[in-house]
């Protein structure tokens, strides 16, 4: 990305292309110090697009252009997944969908060791987190950035912190999952604050 060619984010309003309440204390935390006032897409009562893109930057790009486009304000979306290097990437894109309806992530990470096991010991353990962050603006222009942290999966699941595939995955370096990192930490280094930091480094 061409850093010269970036449009800055101004102080103001900023949507959350969301409904989940976490993810909007998540931008608040990392973007509020510039200035930056985060709204949820679901609080100015926008719909969820479908998810049709076939790459988690297609999928951030798609919800931040329809919130920008919708609410007349700029607006961040992120899609993140969990890829297995024994799975072929899987579940990828598909990360959340592998919970179920429920988002029972306890699910998930089952189905995750199923397949590995049938894939058997050879195949390995690798893994890797990913995100796409977009920032879209009302007349289309656009900014994407992406994070990762490359890790393996054990199991059982370990630790209650995080969320989604969390207690499962070790990155490189640590003895620790995710799920059983101090928050400050895991924030430090995930894949999410990579891309964050990107964003910030080019918009603010």
């Amino acid at each position: 990305m061409n850093y010269q060619d970036s449009r800055k984010l101004q102080p103001g309003k900023l949507v959350v292309a969301s409904h989940n309440p976490g993810k909007v204390k998540e931008v608040a935390a990392l973007l509020g110090p510039h200035g930056i006032e985060p709204v949820s897409a679901g609080s100015l009562g926008l719909p969820e697009p479908d998810e049709t893109g076939t790459t988690f930057a297609a999928n951030a790009e798609l919800k931040a252009l329809l919130a920008a486009d919708l609410s007349g304000m700029p607006a961040i979306a992120d899609d993140s997944g969990l890829c297995v290097e024994a799975l072929g990437l899987e579940p990828g894109i598909f990360s959340a969908r592998w919970a179920g309806p429920d988002k029972d992530f306890g699910l998930a990470m089952r189905l995750v060791e199923e397949h590995l096991e049938r894939a058997g010991p050879e195949a390995g353990r690798n893994a890797h987190f990913m995100c796409a962050l977009a920032v879209a603006w009302p007349d289309g222009h656009l900014e994407a950035f992406e994070g990762r942290v490359d890790g393996t999966l054990v199991w059982p699941p370990r630790g209650n912190g995080g969320f989604g595939y969390d207690p499962m995955f070790v990155p490189n370096g640590y003895d620790q999952t995710f799920g059983e990192m101090d928050p400050d930490e895991k924030h430090r280094i995930s894949h999410r604050a990579m891309a964050f930091e990107k964003l910030k480094a080019a918009l603010l």
